[in-house]
């Protein structure tokens, strides 16, 4: 009877163990700065190919590439607080990173999430020994509320 109950409980606590909790997406702004606001973990899944790219003067044909982030520093600004009209949250990492010739190069990526679902994200490639910047382009979009198609995804562990 003893080994029964203990090979029921290894079981159930083997089971336990290896269940993944999925992470489940935020589809608001409200519901992301609750979630920062909690100190809750959130991360960003950017599909740039579907948003609108700016580089200088011209607007490109963004490429077919997917990056993410953690949110782990950010700063929000109430509307109105600093002359702005809207609500905003913004956060950016910088990573250093090999290029297409094996020169390093920093990967700075700054992401700007307004109240109305519209989300700024700047990329730019720096060098390491005077921040000349090598690469400098803007992308355009929405935070994917799971019915359009916007190309921000935020997430939070569940």
């Amino acid at each position: 009877m003893k080994r029964t109950i203990l090979t029921i409980l290894g079981i159930i606590i083997w089971g336990a163990s290896t269940v993944v909790a999925q992470p489940v997406q935020l589809k608001s702004f409200t519901e992301l700065m609750d979630a920062l606001k909690s100190g809750e973990a959130v991360k960003t899944v950017i599909h740039y190919g579907k948003c609108q790219l700016i580089s200088g003067k011209d607007t490109l044909e963004a490429p077919e590439a997917i990056g993410g982030m953690n949110v782990s520093t950010f700063e929000y600004f109430a509307a109105n607080s600093i002359g702005n009209s809207q609500a905003f949250v913004t956060f950016s990492e910088t990573v250093l990173i090999s290029g297409r010739k094996g020169k390093y190069m920093y990967n700075y990526v700054k992401v700007k999430a307004y109240n109305d679902g519209r989300v700024e994200i700047i990329a730019r490639y720096l060098l390491p020994k005077n921040y000349k910047v090598k690469m400098d382009e803007t992308f355009y979009g929405r935070i994917n509320d799971g019915l359009n198609d916007g190309p921000v995804y935020f997430y939070k562990s569940n």
